[in-house]
């Protein structure tokens, strides 16, 4: 009966033991596929094609997540948003760029201040840090345009023309 005792008593803690590694490599799992789990860049293509209810719906969606992810996720997904746009040709941006603007000509002055606003609110609310950054990707995509793209932007930004 001794030995019984020994022996139940044994496989107990070999059992809780095993117990406790199974889930210390499941947590460790769920942590990698919960980190995992990032946001979603849009295809800058497809997002085009959108109407812009469903690109209103998409960016709902996305601002969502992005206020339950963490700093670096969030930083994750400017850069690969970032590097999505500075991957396209002159010619794919230029299209995407008539589309807004075609977005922006059909808003009404009220929804064109509202907008303006907006961003305007969330550029303040921006740390320095990410507002410097931001200016740096800025200037990074002024370098990828072509000298008669960057002469075009200079002569629309001297005109004052509404613009998205």
């Amino acid at each position: 009966m001794h030995n019984n005792n020994n022996k139940t008593k044994t496989m107990n803690a070999t059992f809780k033991h095993s117990l406790s590694i199974a889930l210390a490599v499941v947590t460790l799992h769920w942590s990698t596929v919960a980190g995992a789990a990032t946001v979603p860049v849009p295809d800058p293509q497809e997002w085009a094609r959108l109407t812009p209810e469903q690109q209103s719906e998409r960016r709902v969606d996305i601002r969502r997540q992005l206020q339950s992810a963490s700093p670096q996720e969030k930083e994750d997904f400017r850069k690969r948003l970032r590097e999505s746009f500075q991957g396209l040709d002159p010619e794919a941006r230029k299209a995407m760029i008539a589309k807004a603007r075609e977005g922006w000509s059909a808003m009404t002055p009220e929804q064109r201040e509202q907008f303006k606003a907006e961003r305007g609110e969330k550029l303040k609310a921006m740390p320095p840090e990410q507002r410097r950054e931001l200016l740096q990707q800025r200037r990074a995509m002024l370098e990828k345009l072509t000298p008669a793209e960057r002469a075009a932007l200079r002569e629309k930004l001297k005109t004052g023309e509404d613009r998205p």
